[in-house]
């Protein structure tokens, strides 16, 4: 059975692809009991096509399925590289050495196998979703720091400035101060000080004259 109607699947929806009913069922109804939304497909070909529309976050994994098998699966969503980070537990009976070696050598970052205790899935579960939360997090700090570099690259390059005022020249031929320049392209704050050369070209003559302006 292929289940349509998907939402973002961000939260904690979890995609199970499992051929055999009985143990889609019991898998689901402990999902659903532990406070995770389920999508299921019974078949690799079925859950490639959600894995194509939706975003997961985590997929229960079966190797040996009718259509595309779950080392397929899990190879070409680790080939699709920039797409969002999708946690996979390969849930599989195939319980040799080699097996397990390589359902993780091909990409996933898990291995439970069938007939399988509900308290391990559930830490192993547990377990996916701190990281799926951590690479989440990295993904939107990472967002954050573009978006602040991409402010920085807009103050780069030629600025017209006047010899005299320093007062910066504007597209539209308009001339404004260096100060609001910047903070309008950047995310910098000033606080206004006196140098010493300007106090003295400046204040010291301005003071000198309100000395004699008293008198």
């Amino acid at each position: 059975m292929l289940e349509t109607e998907v939402s973002d699947n961000q939260g904690n929806t979890i995609l199970v692809v499992e051929d055999t009913e009985l143990t889609l069922k019991i898998i689901k109804r402990y999902l659903v009991s532990w406070g995770y939304d389920v999508v299921h497909a019974s078949n690799g070909d079925q859950a490639w096509e959600l894995l194509q529309e939706n975003r997961f976050r985590m997929v229960l994994l079966d190797w040996m399925m009718p259509g595309m098998d779950g080392i397929t699966i899990c190879r070409k969503l680790r080939e699709r590289g920039s797409e969002a980070f999708i946690y996979i537990i390969m849930l599989t009976s195939k319980d040799r050495k080699e097996d397990i070696v390589a359902g993780l050598e091909t990409g996933a970052d898990d291995y439970v196998t069938k007939p399988f205790d509900p308290d391990v899935l559930h830490s192993r579960i547990k377990v996916g979703w701190r990281i799926v939360e951590l690479e989440h997090n990295l993904a939107e700090r990472i967002k954050e720091l573009q978006g602040s570099l991409d402010q920085v690259k807009r103050l780069q390059g030629l600025l017209p400035i006047c010899c005299y005022c320093k007062k910066i020249r504007r597209d539209s031929d308009y001339w404004e101060q260096v100060d609001k320049y910047i903070s309008e392209h950047s995310e910098a704050e000033f606080s206004h000080g006196i140098c010493p050369e300007c106090y003295k070209k400046y204040v010291e003559p301005e003071l000198e004259r309100y000395k004699k302006d008293k008198k």
